[in-house]
């Protein structure tokens, strides 16, 4: 039901019909004729005039963005829905390198990796679907989903293996899910800080992931109604994370546990690099929550030993730390660095496997 009314939602469209139906139930109240009536009738009436103009930006804003700023990679077909790939540079006999940024954010956010890695081999970006340039695609989003959407794009786009998957924070569950459907794709894994479902299944309750979910509805339903700022946003990006963020929760990942988590062994000996910060740096909040100086030493154990778990999914895996002073957000602290530890995997595979 839920993701129903999410994939409804998702429609740049909706606001109108929803304003004309919210005008038309105050018009209807008007007739009643009662003195309470007309005046809650005009009320809904004016809010609904407020609510179709509003509409109406929000699709004008829309489409000038769309005019504006064209995809500038390619739109393919992936069963049914299209998602968009920018490949960029030359492969050079070695791997080509895909970017996963965090959350459900589009490829663009890792554009300047990308920029830097294309000058000496082979560098894509993809767009998960509901971001970027890509379109919804269908409801609900998960990361099980994705998972076989992000090869099949790749294909469909020309893209030939083998591949380094780079994925950073919920982005690095994502490409160590492709990593274990389609072994015979990747060539290697860089796992930039991801995110260990343990956190999710067993940590102190995080208020924050619940309101991150409360937070993109809001967004659609602003966007919908074209009451925000700055530019245009479509309304199923949101809806999009909306969704899949459903997974991020005890509830959630009981129901997905089996087809999202990477358990130890899951990638053979395929070569992987874990790049983590050597310590909490940023996360300072979360220990704030502590009840006691003891609570907050347990949980300072816990999220640093979670953080290493990919290590044992591999029996080729090797630990990076990240510079010191970053913290989770490294790949925009510290993207110099990111791009050397990928690069450096790219030309061990290349004299690996010329």
């Amino acid at each position: 039901m839920a993701n129903s009314l999410l994939a409804l939602l998702s429609r740049d469209w909706l606001g109108v019909p929803v304003a004309l139906v919210v005008a038309g139930a105050g018009g209807g109240l008007v007739g009643v004729g009662a003195a309470w009536a007309v005046a809650l009738g005009g009320l809904a009436m004016a809010v609904g005039v407020l609510l179709a103009a509003g509409a109406v930006r929000h699709l004008v804003l829309v489409a000038r963005e769309g005019r504006e700023n064209p995809p500038p990679g390619r739109l393919v077909d992936v069963g049914g829905h299209r998602m968009h790939v920018l490949a960029e540079g030359e492969a050079g006999g070695g791997p080509t390198v895909v970017w996963m940024p965090g959350g459900h954010a589009p490829g663009e956010e890792f554009r300047e990796l990308h920029t830097m890695l294309s000058a000496r081999g082979r560098s894509v970006l993809v767009d998960r679907p509901g971001t970027g340039w890509s379109d919804v695609g269908p409801f609900p989003r998960t990361t099980a989903a994705e998972a076989e959407e992000l090869p099949a794009a790749l294909e469909r786009a020309g893209e030939r293996a083998p591949f380094v998957f780079v994925g950073h924070s919920f982005g690095g569950l994502l490409v160590a899910n492709v990593a274990r459907r389609r072994p015979d794709l990747v060539a290697g894994l860089v796992l930039l800080d991801p995110t260990p479902l343990e956190v999710i299944a067993f940590a102190p309750p995080n208020r924050q992931l619940a309101a991150m979910r409360r937070g993109f509805l809001l967004t659609a339903v602003r966007h919908l109604f074209g009451a925000h700022r700055g530019p245009a946003g479509r309304v199923g990006q949101a809806c999009a994370a909306a969704s899949i963020f459903a997974e991020l929760s005890p509830s959630g990942l009981a129901r997905v546990g089996w087809e999202t988590v990477v358990y130890d062994g899951d990638l053979g000996d395929l070569p992987l690099v874990l790049v983590i910060p050597r310590d909490l740096t940023g996360g300072e909040t979360v220990l704030a929550g502590a009840r006691s100086t003891a609570e907050a030493e347990r949980m300072s154990r816990f999220y640093l030993r979670s953080r290493v778990r990919y290590l044992a999914a591999s029996t080729a895996s090797r630990l990076v730390y990240t510079p010191a002073g970053t913290g989770h957000d490294f790949p925009h602290e510290a993207p110099e660095f990111v791009v050397g530890v990928v690069g450096d995997l790219v030309r061990e595979l290349r004299v690996i496997s010329p």
